[in-house]
């Protein structure tokens, strides 16, 4: 038998991914409170650029004070770990509400950034950067 609980209306799950990043993201109606790995977003993101990333979802859709953000996030570093928690927000609100798609499709938060590390290349000592030429 099934005992899993259906999940309420007034929240929505969503992951976000960006480089290495990974990042588990639920909304709830709130306060406005973003937490990210139990600290608060601005100690977890200590830098204005990061931050700002992290709220761009929530200020496009006008929602920084009425919904609560919680976040898990692994992986990567600080701006992959910002990217995939901005692309996570902007899936869970897509979630949550359906008519929010179209502003947050238009800025680019709903796509999946494809770039990565590009691998090494054997005879190479980096993806692209080629031995130095030696006269002696």
């Amino acid at each position: 038998m099934n005992t899993q609980t259906k999940k309420s209306d007034s929240m929505a799950r969503a992951v976000g991914r960006r480089k290495k990043a990974s990042a588990r993201v639920r909304i709830a109606p709130g306060k406005g409170a973003i937490v990210v790995n139990d600290k608060d977003y601005k100690v977890f993101f200590p830098t204005k650029i990061l931050q700002d990333k992290v709220l761009s979802p929530l200020v496009i859709t006008s929602k920084e004070k009425s919904l609560d953000v919680t976040v898990k996030v692994v992986g990567g570093g600080p701006a992959g770990q910002a990217g995939a928690v901005r692309h996570g927000i902007a899936r869970a609100l897509v979630e949550w509400n359906e008519e929010l798609k179209p502003a947050l499709k238009a800025e680019g938060f709903m796509t999946r950034d494809p770039r990565a590390k590009e691998r090494k290349k054997p005879g190479l000592h980096k993806a692209r950067r080629a031995h130095q030429w030696r006269k002696r």
